[in-house]
C-alpha cells in the first residue's frame, strides 16, 4: 500500500455522498414507478424529482472534484484486465450519476412539467414536447437497468478486493488506509 497515496477526504466524502443519495433516489424511483396513479404518487414523484436534482448537483460537484484531483490510482498487483474493467465500471457509474437526473429532467420538460426542488421552480415548463419526453423516459428506464447491473459489479468488485484479495481497496475508500 505504500506505493499508493491515500485518497483525499473530499474524494471519499463525495464518493459516499453521491453513492448513498443516488442509490436512495433510484430505489425510491423504482418504488414510486409501481404505485397506482393518483395524488399520492404525484407527490412522491415530486419528491423523487427534487432529490434527483440534488443528486445532479452532487454528481457535478463530484465530477469537478475528480477533474481537479485526477484519476484514482489502483492498488498495485491487480491484473491489467481487472483494472480496465474497474475503470470502465467507474466511468459508467460517474456518467450514470449525471445522465439519470438529466434524462429525468428531459422527461419532465418533455411532459410539460416544471423542474423544481421542493416546490421552488428552477426551470419553468414550456409546451409539451413528445419526442423529448419519450427520449427522456426511455433513457431514464434503460439507464436504471444499466446502473443496477453496474452497481452490482462495483459492489462485488469491492467485496472481492476485501474478502478474496485481502487488499486495502475498500479500507482506502472508507478512509482507513
Amino acid at each position: 500500500m505504500s506505493n499508493v497515496s491515500p485518497l483525499s477526504k473530499p474524494t471519499i466524502y463525495f464518493h459516499w455522498l453521491v453513492a448513498i443519495s443516488f442509490i436512495a433516489v433510484l430505489a425510491f424511483g423504482l418504488y414510486v414507478e409501481d404505485l397506482p396513479k393518483g395524488p399520492e404518487k404525484g407527490e412522491l414523484i415530486g419528491l423523487h424529482k427534487s432529490f434527483g436534482v440534488l443528486v445532479l448537483v452532487l454528481a457535478v460537484s463530484r465530477l469537478l472534484w475528480r477533474f481537479k484531483e485526477g484519476s484514482i490510482s489502483s492498488l498495485p498487483g491487480s491484473p491489467r484486465w481487472q483494472e480496465k474493467i474497474a475503470v470502465g465500471v467507474h466511468h459508467l457509474l460517474l456518467l450514470a450519476t449525471l445522465l439519470m437526473p438529466i434524462s429525468g429532467i428531459a422527461m419532465s420538460l418533455g411532459g410539460g412539467h416544471d423542474i423544481g426542488v421542493f416546490g421552488v421552480t428552477l426551470i419553468t415548463a414550456g409546451e409539451k414536447n413528445e419526442l423529448l419526453g419519450q427520449i427522456g423516459h426511455t433513457t431514464h428506464g434503460v439507464l436504471a437497468n444499466i446502473v443496477l447491473v453496474t452497481l452490482a459489479l462495483h459492489v462485488l468488485g469491492a467485496l472481492k478486493h476485501h474478502i478474496v484479495d485481502k487488499d486495502a481497496t475498500l479500507k482506502r475508500m472508507l478512509g482507513k488506509s
